[in-house]
């Protein structure tokens, strides 16, 4: 884990390049160790290759890990059991993760709760209401520690003493937390037995390229998104399109027709979104989907055992996320020849769908 975070905290290597390099190198350790020439035969660009051969001589890595420890810190990669197996379906998931607070909290039912941060007394309410009563229910709240909605959303949960998740855009440690307005309730959120969470290496403060990342995580390891306000060019809007994209359920309240806040909303349930008047609107939702899911369970897809190692090999990459023959090959470690007439026989099975530029989701 000591090399996974000094690879992040070079710039340009995200989770698609880690886990590229993680796919090549039998570990961290050789990956970070490793020649020009080897790096570039994972699959990284020759720029890339070259700065992190540059850069590794400076980084410190004991120091760096020191820091994370000091600052209490945890640092989770995708093959860990406590990542969040909600995550692992959404394309390019954070291959690490740094989590402050109670781990148990990234498998339990989550909802997210987003919107506005310049919310209406009505939105707080509202947002202050939701919080309150899915935790009471036993649900996680997620929210993105913003100002407005988000940090509304949280202190409702912790008001009900139940469990929130912050997902942040920036680091985790003490200097790093933003907006610096909201860090009395990260320390509270921790205090209370909740978490934050983010996939960026401490010391990292936030960008505005940042936040779309941080959506993604939200989205993707929850059941649902709640919007609760949000204007048209509102980025929880985002947030309720990654969940669509993610097969998730958006759920959207209502507002007042005469305030911008309530353009948002509105059109998510123009388009589809469920109506939220209360928190049962939501519990009723996700206990129709988890009975739906739970009945499924016998069907071909799941029940498939596969025939080779080859096979195995390919689903273990696939899901209900497109993924690219590309990076099948890359994460399968399979010859390309291999890997294509490998993908060929699971569509005829009908375990697999193209569906389309060589792209592959589970059936």
């Amino acid at each position: 884990m000591k090399y996974l975070n000094a690879l992040n905290k070079i710039e340009g290597v995200g989770s698609q390049k880690l886990a590229l390099l993680m796919a090549h190198f039998d570990s961290s350790e050789k990956a970070w160790g490793a020649p020009l020439a080897e790096l570039i035969g994972a699959g990284l660009s020759e720029n890339l290759a070259g700065k992190i051969i540059s850069e590794r001589n400076s980084i410190n890595l004991d120091k760096e890990w020191e820091e994370l420890e000091k600052e209490g810190i945890s640092v989770i990669s995708l093959e860990d059991p406590a990542y969040p197996n909600l995550l692992k379906e959404i394309h390019n998931p954070p291959y690490i993760l740094y989590a402050k607070g109670d781990l148990s909290l990234l498998n339990s039912t989550m909802i997210a709760v987003v919107g506005s941060r310049k919310s209406t007394e009505y939105g707080s309410r509202v947002a202050s209401s939701f919080g309150r009563e899915l935790a009471n229910s036993g649900i996680t709240v997620v929210s993105g520690l913003a100002l407005g909605i988000d940090a509304i959303a949280h202190a409702g949960a912790l008001e009900a003493k139940g469990k929130t998740v912050a997902v942040l855009g920036n680091g985790l440690d003490e200097k790093s937390i933003h907006p610096r307005s909201n860090f009395e309730l990260s320390q509270e959120i921790i205090r209370s037995g909740g978490l934050l969470l983010s996939e960026y290496p401490a010391g990292t403060s936030p960008l505005p390229g940042s936040f779309p990342a941080r959506n993604r995580i939200m989205a993707g390891m929850s059941l649902g998104t709640l919007v609760v306000e949000a204007a048209l060019d509102s980025g929880s809007l985002i947030t309720a399109n990654l969940a669509l994209d993610f097969n998730r359920e958006v759920f959207a309240v209502p507002g007042p027709i005469f305030h911008l806040q309530s353009q948002g909303p509105h059109m998510l349930l123009r388009k589809g979104a469920k109506l939220a008047a209360s928190v049962s609107d939501i519990l009723e939702e996700i206990s129709f989907v988890e009975t739906l899911k739970s009945s499924t369970k016998t069907s071909k897809k799941d029940t498939y055992e596969p025939a080779s190692k080859e096979e195995r090999g390919v689903l273990d990459v696939l899901g209900q996320e497109s993924v690219h023959v590309d990076i099948v090959v890359k994460l399968s470690k399979l010859e390309t020849a291999t890997a294509l007439s490998t993908l060929a026989m699971l569509e005829i099975k009908g375990i697999i769908k193209n569906i389309g530029g060589q792209n592959y989701v589970k059936s």
